[in-house]
């Protein structure tokens, strides 16, 4: 059993989800970063209110953690209408699904989390309910079984995931506006981190917010989970508030580095480095060093290896760069 990342963008507990929420913007206007997306949002948004008509579907796809949920919810704020959320594992059964259909009002937002994990028959019954708005429904067993015909009304379907590859072409198709979430400048994250703080009630200098957007990933969700774990530090070995010297020394205790690599990112570079001169070297193979399984590997730790441009993916197998053996102090050879 892996212990906990203190930068894994998916880990939540009851007591996190009531502060996440708190934290969450409203409106296109309070959401910090994505400006390409916002841009787009605000312009498709008030065309479908003019019109009077429900948003045209939205796919929302990027890595863990970058605000595809609460983005998701302002839309529907923006929208001036109620939401239903859901998730791709949730819905076991075409009958799940028609429960959720039946409560959606007129121009309601439907969001489903991880699209890419609905069952094939359940994706399917989503064709008809996008396209024109009905689903069709077999009632009773046997001889007695007879379909029906089940309308619905207008509504916007958000659909979030990390995988958009894994989507199938029709259902990737039915979405009018597809929007891609990227990581997060370290500007934006530093205006998020003092934003949280505030929120917080906490004592922070514009040097220290910066040090932990920083290291945060390039994801909010990350930033503000470092920024409580750094509040905490300085309460109790300083005087409260977080300057650049106690997020420093705070991020060095977790064993975040200044490139925002923790331990894990850590050891799978310094595995390829040691055990297999830096690649190519397979996936399961550098999985099964690790203790963490493929998928996890592939959908959490190596996008931001790759984006920081410590990691090549290649036909052979994952190869760390120059920059890799540099950051970490090996000597380098092509």
């Amino acid at each position: 059993m892996t212990e906990e990342r203190i930068v894994s963008p998916d880990m939540t507990d009851d007591k996190e989800a009531v502060l996440e929420r708190s934290l969450r913007p409203r409106t296109l206007a309070q959401y910090i970063g994505q400006d390409k997306v916002k841009e787009e949002l605000t312009i498709y948004i008030q065309a479908a209110k003019n019109r009077e008509e429900a948003l045209d579907h939205v796919l929302l796809y990027g890595p863990p953690g970058l605000g595809k949920t609460t983005m998701a919810m302002v839309i529907a704020n923006e929208m001036d209408v109620d939401i239903r959320t859901t998730s791709g594992p949730a819905i076991e059964k075409p009958g799940d699904l028609v429960a959720i259909l039946n409560e959606l009002q007129p121009g309601s937002v439907l969001f489903i989390d991880e699209i890419h994990r609905l069952p094939r028959v359940a994706e399917e019954m989503l064709y008809s309910a996008m396209e024109d708005f009905f689903v069709d429904i077999i009632i009773g067993q046997g001889p007695t079984a007879h379909p029906v015909h089940f309308p619905l009304p207008p509504f916007t379907l958000v659909g979030a995931t990390t995988r958009a590859g894994m989507l199938s072409a029709p259902l990737r198709d039915r979405f009018g506006i597809i929007s891609h979430m990227e990581y997060y400048r370290e500007e934006d994250l530093q205006e998020i981190v003092l934003r949280s703080a505030d929120i917080f009630q906490t004592d922070i200098v514009t040097e220290g917010a910066l040090e932990i957007a920083r290291r945060s990933r390039g994801t909010p969700r990350i930033a503000n989970r470092l920024l409580k774990r750094v509040r905490d530090f300085a309460q109790v070995q300083a005087d409260g508030v977080i300057d650049q010297r106690i997020a420093d020394k705070a991020l060095a205790l977790l064993q975040v580095d200044h490139a925002g690599l923790d331990y894990v990112d850590q050891k799978l570079i310094r595995t390829m480095i040691e055990l297999y001169g830096g690649g190519p070297v397979g996936l399961s193979t550098l999985s099964a060093n690790i203790s963490e399984e493929t998928e996890t590997v592939e959908d959490m730790y190596e996008p931001y290896l790759i984006q920081k441009g410590f990691l090549k993916r290649t036909p052979r197998g994952r190869i760390a760069t120059a920059l890799a053996y540099e950051h970490f102090g090996y000597p380098y050879q092509s």
